[in-house]
């Protein structure tokens, strides 16, 4: 037999046995009772409502924007489209965007409590703002981005809200980041000390609002969060392009010059703007960000070898931690001293609970570059969670406990879709 009969016999061989491998996955991805048990369950869920969880009263943008898809299963159109017009009916003077909304007679208006938003364009909600957080104008861009492929209803664009139109009233909010919101020396939005994604910030018993002790940074969430929002503006709003086009480029290559440590292959937490608010002796750069890894990657940001090094790192901190799925928010856990609000205590809340809201993000971008089995086997954890203690809770402890809202929405829409990208795979494959 001559070397190119071996080499052909070689190739062929190898060709069979990934199909081989890939059919036997499909196979269990479709036999997989479970899979079909939480999307019931998530459709359940979302038909009761669009707040966030029964622990909420508000519709919240971060959160909306990660089961708008789902609920687009089980609520007409026109439903939908009316909680993103309330987003832009409360959008400030200057572009920003509301974190959230509730029914004004459901408002408790308390000393040190939400410090209300109103405006004359929407009369029966008020919202509220998390101004440690940067990324409600990038998630309601992301919002209407996902309506739009679901109902196909482009004519929501050139909705009217005041005398602006949904599409202006889009890049206003794009323009709120780069006017309010940038750090000229790094090329990037800042925001304040939060951990990961989350909107609690480091000082402040509370520390959901922006005070004179807010210690500013740049991250990889926050700014990731924006690159898929400006990729789906300019897909949505053609003629956006020609601004947007090289604003999105540069941050992306900011982002990886600023917070891609390459030597230790992952995102460093923080580039602060004026000093770090923690001591010397405490390496904040030890700490991996699950949640803000997992959107940098749906951003486009990292490449197929750096995806698989991620997952690794995530699946040997799961190891470590102990906890019960790569949604670890992070690891390891900052200190008990590094946050004043007592739930973000180590393994708390989202100082390293454990959050399906963003793993099942990471599921979804692991079957999208072609992780397909490391995607199952991370996936069964979340949806075996869902069915043994029969919700979608909002986050677990570090030994798997279920806390926070049973109901929680998010965690719904982002395993629904993390299932429904499985499924179409297996399908392709059996």
């Amino acid at each position: 037999m001559n070397k190119y009969c071996i080499l052909f016999m070689t190739v062929y061989v190898g060709i069979c046995t990934a199909q081989y491998r890939d059919n036997k996955l499909a196979n269990k991805v479709i036999a997989n009772e479970e899979f079909v048990q939480v999307k019931n369950k998530a459709l359940e869920v979302v038909k009761t409502g669009f707040n966030a969880g029964d622990g909420y009263g508000e519709v919240w943008i971060r959160d909306y924007n990660t089961f708008i898809e789902l609920s687009a299963e089980v609520f007409e159109a026109k439903e939908l489209e009316e909680n993103l017009l309330v987003f832009f009916r409360l959008q400030g003077a200057d572009g920003n965007i509301i974190d959230g909304f509730i029914p004004k007679e459901k408002a408790v208006k308390t000393d040190g409590g939400y410090q209300y938003i109103y405006s004359d364009l929407e009369s029966n909600y008020c919202g509220h703002k998390n101004t440690v957080e940067t990324d409600h104008e990038s998630s309601l861009v992301q919002a209407v981005f996902k309506y739009l492929k679901k109902t196909g209803n482009k004519n929501f664009l050139s909705t009217k809200v005041g005398t602006e139109t949904v599409a202006v009233r889009m890049e206003k909010a794009m323009q709120f980041l780069l006017d309010y919101r940038w750090a000229t020396e790094f090329g990037l939005i800042y925001g304040a000390t939060t951990a990961d994604w989350g909107d609690v910030q480091h000082t402040h018993p509370w520390g959901v609002y922006i005070t004179d002790d807010t210690k500013y940074c740049v991250d990889i969430y926050d700014n990731a969060m924006m690159v898929i929002a400006l990729d789906n503006l300019m897909e949505m709003v053609r003629e956006a392009k020609t601004k947007w086009q090289p604003i999105r480029n540069k941050l992306a290559k900011n982002i990886k010059r600023v917070l891609w440590d390459d030597k230790n292959q992952k995102f460093i937490p923080h580039v602060y703007l004026d000093g770090s608010p923690y001591p010397d002796n405490f390496n904040e750069n030890a700490i991996y960000y699950h949640g803000g890894t997992a959107v940098a990657i749906e951003a486009g940001l990292l490449s197929k070898a750096q995806i698989k090094t991620s997952l690794d790192k995530m699946i040997a901190n799961v190891k470590a931690s102990g906890a019960g799925s790569i949604g670890l928010t992070l690891y390891p856990p900052y200190p008990e001293w590094a946050f004043e609000n007592k739930g973000m205590y180590p393994y708390g809340y989202q100082n390293g609970g454990d959050w399906t809201w963003f793993g099942g993000r990471m599921i979804q971008q692991l079957v999208k570059y072609g992780f397909v089995k490391e995607a199952y086997e991370q996936l069964l954890p979340m949806t075996d969670r869902v069915v043994k203690n029969n919700g979608f809770y909002e986050w677990y402890t570090i030994d798997n406990r279920p806390e926070g809202s049973g109901t929680f929405r998010g965690s719904a829409g982002v395993l629904y879709n993390a299932i429904e990208l499985m499924e179409e795979w297996a399908e392709k494959h059996k």
